[in-house]
């Protein structure tokens, strides 16, 4: 095979460069301007684009080389396949690669698809490819292991490529449709051995392919700054065009073809000549396209008007139509008739005979938004119908819409077109307005995100404030944003000059490009959160520069597992802000971070009032240093949350110094689940003694106590230094001899503690009978008492529901769960809710209460004034009686 002769072929074949139909090949493979377009598998592995080998044209040699020597590019559309496929060929044809192959055929699907009637191999072979001597077919078809076919454009192939719907053919010169002869080809009946390289927009058709399949990407931003270098003469202007797209454009995906780039660089360097402003929106990008293809036909306004007019019909019949090409007789019926001629400007035209040529559009965003300016130019139809109609084919045409119903978007285009229709104009806003409204009451989040690409397209800061009315800004809940969500979301709130909450909970994976979009939002925040979420190190870097310039109040970071190197990165925002709290909940934090915090805490701006840290592994050497600073008048916490930190006695010693120190602010501690033990309780009472102490809230659940550390607790609580209001003792085992010398303290008069949890702390009836003494007393300030899972019985709580009858009792909330209560308890139960005029809630879940004990639970609640709500889950009832249940909304069952 003429291998010259092929090369010759290859670099003469494409026709003219258009504005949208992207740089072509033989361009871009001649001045050496190649850039590989990126692949999953090279995105993953983050490979360079300055590699000898690229990683798309490495895949395809090792592709081409296994047993089954097949590959399909998948790719979008404008995203490089064809490039990569014409320098395979010329790569071949110069003898650079792929030399295990006599023969390579390179076939177009789109000039394929002209080829009418019935073909045999052979002939479409020499005398549709031309390059193969007649004398060498016998030659060529004995050994198959030796041809390449390479097919461009599968997505386009009018036929179905399924084996079961063709009677594939062996025998090479049996005359069959073009569409049989590739189905067989590729099922392997016909020349079978030869090796494929075939590219494809993603469709349908790919289920019928074997092989390596290999994903293209396009360009990410690296392979985009390359190519604006390589486009422009000159540096500066290279940068000026390519920040410009970045900020603009760079957030969606069809900013990943290398055709869109070429055409955004053409429509730049053309407006940069010219001193004119770059767009800001897709849509004004796509306006000066249109005015710049419109205006080199040098057609009147009627004229231009038509022409738009007949694109527009002709995309809203490709939108809808399986096929995207059109044929001249349906051109004629879109009103072409005086503009064949003139649509090669607009439009691929593919074939030789007038009759016989297919007319498709280079670009499916051009199609779309001549869809739009269409729309704007007809009164035939609403918008709420055009819609609907083109909902599942046409994914920018509202985005085209939005920016077209503003007047400085349109402006350029009525200079050529006369003034667009202002009814359609007025009925689109309608519509906006209403179907926003409507959207933002509901919980879609994919719905909320399409309603800010809108505001975002438009760029009307008013019509922002006007549709994001202040109880509508709930932020975005629960889900993934993506780029051009993030894109989308900022424009909206940096419009409306605050947010109250930005919820990204569970984003799944924040990257530095996403973060980078939402700082500006980050930092008019109140409120940030971001737990259960993934954030890459350069997210975190974004948000520590927007909390260190913002005004955020509060962030949750919880369940991010951050690791101590992220955390450092955070800390150089924390350091200069405004937060009050934050919340780093099962962040992966060591002791190694500690002196980070320290930091953090003693700046002279620091506001950091609460601190959640529940969960990391600081341990006893990490809270030391932590405790510490407590002693610094700079340091303003006052909720220190330390649940499951890996603490134990040795360090509450530091934390004890600290509380006497004068100089801590803190009122609250929560030590849930770590083990002080009781030398730990020792430590801590000494502190809740001191004249200096501010603390009002201890919590210790579930710290390995025993009986030993209720003596220290009891002298604590007796002291009138003491400032507790709140003591969780749950879930320790403090027995009756001690929880008798806890009810002795509470006896004191001027005891201040008003919460007071005693769960599962084997208590006994006696115990229950002191707290009812204490409840009884007139000096008691208890306002909440949990003493659930302790197994006293009915005569045991007896004792509190006499207490709670009392009229010196100030209970508000009893918590009995799991403590054996029968229906036995009821009349008891229901004389106490009756006679107390402060009671509110009542937990008795795990009980063994049954029917019987339904209608007096019902009544009792209705008749209450005081009672809010009572818990029954899983008591003893049977379903007959969840109806009655059901009627007393303050009932839980």
């Amino acid at each position: 095979m003429d291998k010259d002769t092929v090369l010759t072929h290859t670099l003469k074949r494409d026709g003219m460069p258009t504005l949208l139909g992207g740089e072509l090949p033989v361009s871009v493979i001649i001045n050496n301007k190649y850039i590989s377009p990126l692949t999953s598998e090279a995105q993953a592995t983050d490979r360079n684009v300055e590699d000898d080998l690229p990683s798309l044209d490495r895949a395809i040699h090792t592709a081409l080389s296994d047993e089954i020597r097949a590959v399909t590019l998948v790719g979008p559309e404008g995203s490089g396949k064809t490039t990569v496929l014409e320098k395979l060929v010329v790569g071949w044809a110069k003898g650079e690669h792929l030399q295990n192959f006599s023969y390579v055929f390179h076939f177009r699907f789109r000039e394929l698809n002209s080829l009418t009637g019935m073909f045999s191999l052979e002939t479409l072979m020499l005398h549709h490819h031309g390059r193969v001597p007649s004398e060498s077919m016998p030659q060529l078809l004995q050994k198959p292991e030796d041809v390449l076919f390479v097919f461009d454009d599968l997505d386009q192939c009018k036929h179905s490529l399924d084996p079961s719907a063709h009677a594939l053919c062996s025998d090479p010169s049996q005359a069959a449709t073009v569409s049989c002869l590739v189905a067989s080809l590729l099922h392997g009946s016909l020349l079978k051995g030869a090796a494929f390289a075939v590219a494809t927009r993603p469709t349908g058709c790919l289920k019928f392919l074997s092989g390596t399949r290999v994903e293209v990407l396009g360009f990410l931003k690296p392979q985009r700054e390359a190519y604006f270098k390589g486009f422009f003469t000159d540096p500066a202007a290279a940068n000026k065009a390519h920040m410009h797209m970045e900020r603009t454009l760079g957030f969606y995906d069809i900013c990943t073809s290398p055709r869109f780039c070429w055409t955004v660089c053409s429509v730049y360097k053309s407006l940069m000549d010219a001193g004119a402003k770059l767009p800001e929106t897709l849509t004004q990008l796509y306006v000066d396209i249109l005015v710049h293809l419109v205006q080199t036909l040098s057609l009147n306004e009627a004229c231009n008007r038509e022409l738009v007019f007949a694109l527009g019909k002709m995309a809203s019949h490709c939108s809808l139509d399986r096929h995207s090409s059109c044929t001249k007789e349906e051109m004629d019926s879109f009103g072409f008739q005086r503009f064949l001629t003139s649509v090669g400007v607009f439009l691929q035209v593919d074939g030789d005979q007038l009759d016989g040529r297919v007319f498709s559009f280079h670009s499916q965003l051009m199609q779309e938004f001549l869809l739009a300016v269409s729309f704007y130019l007809d009164s035939s139809t609403s918008v709420a119908k055009m819609l609907e109609k083109h909902k599942s084919s046409a994914k920018f045409v509202d985005i085209f819409l939005s920016g077209l119903s503003e007047q400085l978007q349109r402006r350029p285009l009525e200079t050529l077109l006369g003034e667009l229709n202002s009814n359609q104009i007025m009925d689109f806003k309608c519509w906006f307005k209403s179907s926003s409204e409507a959207i933002l009451k509901g919980c879609y989040k994919d719905e909320h995100h399409r309603c800010f690409h809108l505001l975002h397209q438009a760029q009307n800061e008013s019509l922002v404030k006007e549709i994001i009315t202040p109880s509508a800004r709930l932020g975005i809940r629960y889900g993934d944003l993506s780029l051009e969500d993030c894109a989308a979301l900022n424009y909206v709130v940096t419009c409306l000059g605050e947010m109250e909450q930005l919820n990204l909970y569970r984003t799944r994976n924040l990257t530095e490009e996403q973060a980078g979009m939402l700082a500006p939002t980050m930092s008019i925040s109140h409120k940030i959160i971001l737990s259960g979420s993934s954030l890459s190190p350069g997210a975190v870097s974004h948000l520590a520069s927007a909390l260190s310039r913002g005004f955020s109040k509060e962030l949750d970071v919880s369940e991010t597992y951050l690791g101590d190197e992220k955390f450092k990165v955070l800390c150089s925002g924390l350091r200069d802000c405004k937060l009050h709290t934050l919340k780093l909940v099962v962040c992966n934090l060591t002791e190694a971070i500690c002196g980070d915090l320290v930091s953090v805490l003693t700046s002279a701006t620091s506001q950091l009032c609460v601190l959640d840290m529940r969960a990391n592994q600081i341990g006893d050497q990490g809270f030391i240093k932590l405790s510490k600073v407590l002693h610094s008048p700079l340091c303003k916490l006052q909720e220190l949350q330390l649940q499951r930190c890996e603490l134990t006695g040795a360090s509450m010693e530091a934390l004890s110094t600290a509380l006497c120190s004068g100089q801590s602010e803190l009122r609250k501690v929560n030590l849930t689940q770590n083990v002080i033990g009781d030398r730990g309780v020792e430590a801590l009472c000494k502190s809740l003694q001191h004249p200096l102490c501010k603390l009002q809230s201890l919590n210790i659940f579930d710290n390995e106590l025993t009986g030993a550390c209720c003596p220290y607790l009891m002298e604590a609580l007796m002291s009138e230094h003491c400032s507790l209001s709140e003591l969780d003792l749950s879930v320790n085992d403090l027995g009756q001899e001690g929880a008798l010398l806890l009810c002795q303290a509470l006896s004191r008069p001027g005891c201040q503690i008003e919460k007071l949890g005693l769960k599962r702390c084997e208590l006994t009836q006696s115990v229950f009978k002191e707290l009812s003494s204490v409840l009884r007393s007139g000096t008691s300030q208890l306002k909440s008492l949990i003493v659930g899972i302790n197994a006293v019985g009915d005569q045991g709580v007896k004792h509190l529901w006499d207490a709670v009858a009392h009229p010196s009792c100030l209970l508000e909330d009893l918590d009995v769960e799991m403590t054996g209560l029968t229906d036995a308890c009821i009349m008891d139960l229901c004389a106490a809710v009756r006679a107390s005029k402060t009671l509110k809630s009542l937990e008795m879940r795990n009980n063994t209460l049954t029917n019987a004990s339904v209608p007096a639970l019902i009544q009792v609640m209705q008749d209450s004034h005081n009672m809010q709500e009572i818990n029954l889950k899983y008591n003893d009832f049977c379903e007959e009686v969840f109806n009655m249940l059901n009627e007393c909304d303050k009932i839980r069952y």
